[in-house]
């Protein structure tokens, strides 16, 4: 696989940190050119970290909360490395916690927003080159919670439960035009806001490591390397999956 997808061109949403960080650079240490998407500075980082590793990337800032970014975004790619391959819609927040009753209309459309309906926009834009194109492939984060139930963050639930919904619904009607669409699931994995949750409540680890079978986390390198077997031609036949890197979590 380490040259399989050598000078392919990418882009990764959420690539400023955690799993799209990690798979921004796992990407390009194969020799992928990838267009690192971020709204914040931590993209400018990812990109300074792959070039000096000897890797080809470039910065494309995009929020994923507004159309307009999102259709830039793709054609940004295309102009910085002539075209795109492969599309990793990874972006997503968690939401404010609480039971269900006990939310706001203004943080659920927020988190539908960014998690759902920017993975249907980036789609849209992505699919549309690959049609005129003749290939690629497509991997969308929906997480073990788009099959789990996820109490106090409804909305999460419910985006990442859409996001497999469309990625199986995609992968079918895309399935004759050399276009591969899967999902990964990840369990509870090291990223920054996991560990930002942690420093918040510290008697909150010792609890959820009981809950998870393997008791430890996962990490953003572990799901990168799943994301980048999807990405590979060794997964030809592979299209309309939903990935689990959770640990045996969900068991689905």
């Amino acid at each position: 696989m380490n040259s399989s997808i050598a000078g392919k061109v990418a882009l990764v949403t959420g690539a400023g940190s955690g799993i799209g960080r990690a798979t921004a650079i796992l990407l390009a240490s194969r020799g992928v050119k990838v267009a690192v998407v971020a709204r914040g500075p931590n993209g400018q980082e990812t990109v300074e970290h792959i070039r000096g590793a000897g890797g080809t990337a470039g910065l494309v800032a995009a929020d994923m909360r507004y159309p307009e970014e999102i259709e830039t975004m793709v054609s940004r790619t295309v102009e910085l490395f002539g075209g795109l391959d492969i599309a990793i819609n990874n972006a997503g927040i968690t939401g404010h916690s609480a039971r269900l009753h006990e939310q706001n209309l203004e943080t659920w459309n927020e988190v539908i927003t960014t998690n759902l309906t920017a993975v249907f926009l980036a789609m849209k834009h992505e699919i549309t080159h690959m049609l005129a194109a003749g290939s690629g492939v497509i991997v969308n984060n929906a997480s073990a919670a788009g099959v789990m139930p996820q109490p106090y963050l409804p909305h999460y639930g419910a985006a990442k439960h859409g996001v497999l919904g469309m990625t199986k619904t995609a992968a079918r009607e895309y399935a004759t035009d050399g276009i591969r669409i899967n999902a990964v699931c990840p369990g509870l994995v090291l990223t920054p806001q996991v560990e930002r949750y942690f420093e918040d409540d510290p008697t909150a680890r010792e609890p959820m490591m009981k809950e998870l079978p393997m008791r430890r986390l996962g990490t953003p390198e572990e799901v990168a390397h799943a994301i980048l077997w999807l990405c590979s031609p060794e997964s030809s036949y592979v299209s309309g999956e939903s990935l689990f890197i959770d640990g045996a979590l969900a068991c689905h």
